[in-house]
């Protein structure tokens, strides 16, 4: 079973998984709720040594540990690989007076309370996101009119319903609201300009905020090291697989394959620094 809150990684890797015939069948189960947090919960109670569940996980689900003092972390499942990254896009309603980021941010600064900017789970990569640009313009993130929401579902409907000023979530999410000028796309979360992707970075409007949203695959503790082994070489095969490439490619997701003990190394600081910056954001409740 291929458990995730990041369901289109989920959902691809068990494609993928099958299509480059490293497993006969898979089982995608989508576990919503505190940024992943309960579906690690579940994950780690359930599966312990488990050489064939796998979970999706990633930064989304990082800042969602902290911010909810969860009983779960990730030093109680084995990961895998990195599997991709994507950075995020701030959106608005197509309606919107605001034009760019200048714009909103002018508003913003003004009169804090009165933008409110809806994004994913309390303390995850968006809610971050939105903290550091109240940041940078010089607003205490205490201010912040954050809206969580669950799923990317409702999220969309109520940007799209005009019920939020902006909206933060990962541009594969948004590409087709924003190609089919459903919504105004202000910014993109990259330090540098993607040729691909025709929206002008957070960053060269005056707003030095950069972030991507990276998602990984974890097995349960408890798997033998040839089981590890195993699992990270039938990983890497399917994310170099056509149908890995093809959904890559279309969702605008960055390559950032890695694995074993350089994923955890990685995974370590990631969870550092944002432990670091929950608590600075007094994101923890």
């Amino acid at each position: 079973g291929v458990v995730g809150y990041a369901a289109l990684a989920c959902t691809t890797l068990g494609e993928a998984l099958q299509t480059s015939g490293q497993v006969k069948n898979v089982v995608v189960e989508n576990k919503a709720g505190a940024g992943g947090a309960i579906g690690m919960a579940q994950f780690v109670n359930n599966e312990k040594g488990n050489p064939n569940a796998l979970l999706v996980a990633g930064a989304v689900t990082v800042g969602a540990l902290e911010t909810n003092k969860s009983p779960v972390n990730f030093g109680m499942v084995t990961p895998i690989s990195r599997l991709m990254g994507e950075f995020n896009v701030i959106v608005v309603p197509a309606a919107s007076p605001y034009k760019s980021i200048k714009d909103l941010m002018a508003a913003y600064k003004a009169n804090p309370g009165s933008v409110s900017i809806g994004g994913g789970s309390a303390g995850g990569i968006d809610h971050i996101m939105a903290s550091l640009m109240s940041e940078k313009a010089g607003v205490d993130p205490d201010k912040l009119n954050y809206i969580p929401f669950a799923g990317g579902g409702e999220g969309k409907a109520a940007i799209l319903g005009n019920q939020i000023a902006a909206y933060i979530s990962g541009y594969g999410e948004l590409a087709d609201l924003i190609k089919a000028g459903k919504v105004r796309a202000l910014g993109i979360s990259a330090s540098t300009r993607n040729p691909d992707i025709p929206v002008p970075t957070i960053r060269e409007q005056g707003t030095d905020v950069v972030v991507y949203n990276w998602r990984g695959v974890f097995a349960p503790a408890g798997i033998s090291a040839a089981d590890r082994t195993q699992l990270i070489k039938m990983v890497e095969t399917a994310v170099k697989s056509p149908t890995w490439k093809d959904k890559a490619a279309k969702l605008e997701w960055l390559d950032m394959l890695q694995s074993g003990d350089a994923f955890t190394a990685f995974l370590n600081e990631d969870i550092k620094r944002t432990g670091a910056m929950v608590k600075k954001l007094k994101l923890g409740n």
